[in-house]
């Protein structure tokens, strides 16, 4: 199926939004949408974690895909409700949401919102300008009014690492590769990150204990041991039948799902995590 490349500002008579922005999807990425708008009708006017649980819901089953985004060469805002990886399902399912809750909500409305997600400053200025890092992200939605990390009043510790995991496995990166202007950029990125002073989050310890105080349908990132690296992996708490599981695309289970196992189990069984990133959808 052909893919849509598509200016913002040329995109609806009634989108009046950024000339610097392009969008990358196919036609079923619209159909698809506009199956979403009839769904979650009924709960527009619901609370943001019932409008955020119904919309996760939505995509239960949808396969999990790795590199989503790597899709063009020049960097641009890419629409995919058909496949996600951890990150792309969890950036869909906040956008979709604050776009529900909108009167007149349009797909220009949603590309809109999930610009201001994954950018910094809600700004396409190539790939170094998308968010790479799940502490940065949260970072930077928090300055945005889009969720609010909680991590340090639930009890949690800061952790205080060199984030450098991109530049130090360049490799592994297909802008990276052979791109050494693009890795000086992600270089002064990283910097940025690292003048902060770290991050908070709860560790694997604690989680349990926790479970009460965290929110349903919260951001939830598995931070790491990897040297370099603050999470593996995201997805959203999902308190269901007395517990607190997670929703998240899974590349074990190759789809969207509701994880049978509890988050503090989860962690517990993961080598390198070390605790949870927890960040509440304003």
């Amino acid at each position: 199926m052909k893919s849509i490349y598509i200016a913002l500002f040329t995109f609806l008579a009634a989108g009046a939004l950024s000339a610097q922005s392009k969008v990358h999807f196919m036609p079923e990425d619209l159909q698809i949408f506009n199956r979403y708008l009839t769904f979650i009708e009924p709960y527009k006017t619901a609370s943001t974690n019932t409008v955020l649980e119904k919309t996760a819901v939505f995509f239960l089953g949808s396969p999990y895909v790795a590199h989503t985004l790597e899709v063009t060469n020049e960097e641009m805002v890419v629409v995919n409700f058909r496949e996600f990886d951890c990150a792309t399902f969890v950036e869909t399912v906040i956008a979709l949401t604050r776009t529900a809750k909108l009167e007149h909500p349009a797909f220009d409305d949603y590309t809109n919102e999930l610009r201001k997600i994954r950018y910094r400053e809600g700004n396409v200025h190539g790939y170094a300008s998308r968010l790479h890092y799940t502490s940065d992200w949260a970072f930077e939605n928090e300055r945005k009014g889009v969720m609010k990390n909680i991590s340090s009043a639930l009890g949690g510790i800061q952790e205080d690492k060199t984030i450098n995991f991109m530049s130090t496995h360049r490799d592994a990166y297909k802008h990276l590769k052979t791109d050494d202007t693009m890795l000086k950029e992600i270089v002064s990125v990283e910097n940025g990150i690292n003048r902060r002073g770290g991050f908070f989050y709860l560790p694997k310890t604690k989680i349990a204990s926790m479970v009460p105080r965290i929110p349903h349908m919260s951001v939830v990132g598995f931070t790491t041991g990897i040297q370099g690296l603050d999470t593996t992996h995201m997805g959203f708490a999902f308190k269901k039948e007395g517990e607190l599981t997670f929703i998240h695309a899974s590349s074990v289970k190759n789809e969207v799902v509701t994880d049978e196992k509890t988050l503090s189990d989860y962690c517990a069984g993961q080598k390198s995590c070390t605790g949870i990133l927890v960040a509440e959808i304003m």
